[in-house]
C-alpha cells in the first residue's frame, strides 16, 4: 500500500492546535489562517503519496553506493529532491526574504509529518537546512547570511551536521576536531566526523557542514567548541561554488535501516587546505549548534509519529484484507474482527493520535514564542516548549518503536517478510530514540534541567493546565482516571524527583520511567481535551468524532496504567540499579 496523509485527523488538530494557542490573536499570522493551512496540507499529501512514497521501499532495497570519495543516492532521489525543492518546500517556514515561504510552524508541523511518513530517509536533510537556517538567522553575521542563507533555504544547497568523532559521541566536551585561525579571518579546519546524514550525495550543487571544532587556545570540555561553516566547495564573491574546499568523505555506514539516507564518515583538512568561517563568538559553539538539535529532536518526535501512523495504515488495510479463524457465528471473517486485532490497531491509532496532537500543540506555541508582542506570553511558550520537548522526543520515538511491533503482530507471519514493506518500518525506526540524543538523554535532561532546576515551576504549570481540563468533565471516567494518575504525580514530585536530598544515581536510575510517565500522561491530557471538543462536534460527524472519544476512553483504560505503573516504580525505587554487580 502507499501512504495517503490521514488528512481529516491532520485538519481537526490543527484546527485543535490554532485555537488553544488563541495563534488568531497574533498580528503576524494574520495572514496564515487555517484555509491556508488546509490547502497547503492537500498539496503536500499530493506529493508525499505521489512522488515520496513510492520511493520508500526503492530506497530501501537499493541503498546508497560509495567510490572514491562520491555517494550516489538510490534511483530517483535526485529527480524527487529537484521536485521537492523547486516546489518550495524546503524553505517552508523560513524568511521570504531569503526564497522561503515564511509559514508559521503550526502549517508546517503537519506537512513535516507527512515528508515524515511517506519516505523517512529521502527528507532527513528538511531538518537540517531548517535548522541550521535557524542558526545563521540568529547567530550569522550578515556577510554569512548572505553567502550562505538563501542558497540553503532554496535548497540550492544542502546543510550537513558535523558532530560526533570516533571517540566522542554523546560527551561533546571530548571532541578534538581543530580550528586554527588564518590571517585573513577564516579557519583552517581539520579532524575527522561520523554519523553524517547527507554529509556527502549527489542531490545538491554544495553541502555546506555546520562543524564543532576547537581553536588552539580553547578551554577544555564543552565550554572550549565553536561552530564553522565549512562548505563543500568554496563559495565566490558572486555566490558560485569555486574550488574544493578539502571535504573527503571516507565511507558510508551499512545501517540497519534507513538505507536511502547516506550516513558518512568526513574527513576535513587532509591538505590542510579545508577553509571554515566563524558562526557567532568563539567557545559559544555548542549554544548556537543546540538550536539545530532542538529542531532535530522536535523532528525526532514527529518521526515517531509518522512511522507509527505508516504502521498504522499498513496493519489495519492487512487486517481487513487477511482473511483467517471464525466469528461468534462461526463464519470465517477478515482478522479486524478479532478483538485482539482490534486491541493492538486501537494501541497504534489512539497512542500516534494523541502524539499527533501533541507536536502540533508544540509547534502553535513555537509560533506564539516567536510571533507573540508580549514578552511574558512568549517567556511563558518557551517555557512549555523546553518541557515537552524531551518528552515529546523521547516518548514519541519509544512508542514508535512498540507500536511497529504490534502492526508486524497484526501480519503474523507476514509481517517478518520483507515484501510487505511492515519490515522496513521496524527497521527505520529503531534509530529514532538513539539519534539527537538517547532516551536516557533526554530523561536526565528533562529530570535535572528542566524539572529540578526550576524547582518543578514549569511542571506545576503544566499540571495546573491538565487539572483544568480534568475538571470541565468531573463525571467522566476518562477524566477521573486522568485526575488520579495527577495525584500520583505530584505525589512523586514532592517526594522524589524535587526532593533536595535525593540520590543522584538513583533519580538517573528512573529517569526514563519518569518521562515514559510524563509522556503517557500527556497523551492521555490531549486525548481528554480532545473528547471534550468532540462531545461537543459529535453532531456534526457522528463517527470520526465518536471515533474521538472511544480514542480516550481506550488510552485511558488500556495505555494510562502505564504511565501509573511508571510512577510507582519511581517511588519504589531505592537504588536497585546499583545492587547488581556486573
Amino acid at each position: 500500500m502507499s501512504y495517503q496523509a490521514p488528512y481529516k485527523d491532520m485538519q481537526w488538530l490543527v484546527e485543535q492546535a490554532y485555537q488553544t494557542q488563541q495563534l488568531g490573536n497574533l498580528e503576524s499570522l494574520q495572514d496564515f489562517d487555517l484555509d491556508l493551512a488546509n490547502a497547503i496540507m492537500d498539496e503536500a499529501n499530493k506529493f508525499a503519496s505521489g512522488v515520496l512514497a513510492p520511493l520508500n521501499m526503492v530506497g530501501d532495497v537499493e541503498g546508497c553506493t560509495f567510490s572514491d570519495g562520491q555517494v550516489t543516492t538510490p534511483t530517483g532521489w535526485k529527480d524527487a529532491y529537484a521536485q521537492f525543492r523547486d516546489s518550495g518546500w524546503i524553505g517552508l517556514a523560513l524568511p521570504e526574504e531569503y526564497g522561503g515561504q515564511g509559514l508559521p510552524k503550526y502549517i508546517a508541523q503537519p506537512v513535516n509529518e507527512m515528508w515524515l511518513s511517506s519516505n523517512l530517509a529521502f527528507v532527513m536533510f528538511a531538518a537540517l537546512a531548517q535548522g541550521g537556517s535557524e542558526i545563521l538567522l540568529k547567530f550569522g553575521s550578515d556577510e554569512l547570511k548572505a553567502r550562505y542563507l538563501t542558497q540553503i533555504v532554496t535548497g540550492e544547497w544542502t546543510v550537513a551536521m558535523a558532530l560526533t568523532e570516533p571517540n566522542a559521541g554523546s560527551d561533546l566536551g571530548a571532541l578534538t576536531t581543530k580550528a586554527i585561525p588564518q590571517t585573513d579571518g577564516t579557519y583552517q579546519i581539520k579532524g575527522q566526523k561520523i554519523y553524517i546524514t547527507y554529509g556527502e550525495h549527489d542531490m545538491a550543487e554544495n553541502i555546506v557542514h555546520l562543524v564543532l571544532a576547537r581553536t588552539p587556545d580553547a578551554p577544555a570540555g564543552s565550554r572550549g567548541l565553536s561552530l564553522f561553516a565549512v562548505p563543500k566547495y568554496r563559495v565566490n564573491e558572486d555566490g558560485s561554488c569555486g574550488e574544493f574546499n578539502d571535504i573527503r568523505c571516507t565511507g558510508i555506514e551499512h545501517k540497519t535501516g534507513l538505507h536511502g539516507s547516506p550516513t558518512c564518515s568526513i574527513s576535513y583538512g587532509d591538505n590542510d587546505a579545508c577553509v571554515g568561517e566563524l558562526i557567532g563568538n568563539l567557545n559559544q559553539g555548542l549554544m548556537a549548534m543546540f538550536v539545530l538539535m532542538n529542531e532535530a529532536r522536535l523532528s525526532c518526535g514527529m518521526q515517531g509519529v509518522g512511522l507509527s501512523e505508516l504502521a498504522f495504515q499498513k496493519a489495519q488495510q492487512y487486517s481487513k484484507e487477511r482473511v483467517q479463524g471464525a466469528g461468534a457465528d462461526g463464519q470465517r471473517v477478515a482478522i479486524i474482527e478479532h478483538p485482539d486485532v482490534k486491541r493492538m490497531l486501537l494501541n497504534l491509532r489512539s497512542e500516534s493520535f494523541a502524539l499527533r496532537s501533541l507536536g502540533y500543540q508544540i509547534a502553535a506555541l513555537i509560533d506564539v514564542a516567536e510571533q507573540s508582542k508580549d514578552a511574558e506570553t512568549a517567556q511563558a511558550a518557551e517555557k512549555r516548549i523546553a518541557l515537552l520537548t524531551p518528552i515529546f522526543k523521547g516518548f514519541a520515538t519509544e512508542q514508535a518503536n512498540e507500536l511497529v511491533g504490534d502492526a508486524i503482530q497484526v501480519y503474523g507471519g507476514m509481517g517478518f517478510v520483507e515484501e510487505t514493506g511492515i519490515a522496513q518500518v521496524m527497521r527505520d525506526v529503531r534509530i529514532t530514540t538513539i539519534y539527537e540524543g538517547t532516551t536516557g538523554i533526554q530523561a536526565k535532561d528533562l529530570l535535572h534541567r528542566k524539572i529540578r532546576m526550576d524547582q518543578g515551576r514549569c511542571i506545576s504549570e503544566l499540571m495546573a493546565d491538565i487539572r483544568d481540563v480534568v475538571e470541565k468533565s468531573p463525571d467522566s471516567v476518562v477524566n477521573q482516571r486522568l485526575g488520579q494518575v495527577l495525584n500520583q504525580l505530584a505525589h512523586v514530585l514532592d517526594s522524589t524527583i524535587l526532593n533536595p536530598s535525593a540520590e543522584l544515581a538513583q533519580l538517573d536510575a528512573v529517569a526514563v520511567p519518569f518521562l515514559n510517565a510524563l509522556g503517557g500522561i500527556c497523551c492521555a491530557w490531549q486525548l481528554a481535551e480532545l473528547a471534550q471538543q468532540a462531545q461537543v462536534s459529535k453532531a456534526q460527524d457522528e463517527v470520526f468524532f465518536g471515533n474521538v472519544v472511544a480514542l480516550a476512553e481506550f488510552y485511558s483504560a488500556y495505555k494510562l496504567p502505564q504511565a501509573q505503573a511508571a510512577l510507582t516504580t519511581v517511588i519504589e525505587e531505592q537504588n536497585g540499579v546499583g545492587n547488581y554487580e556486573f
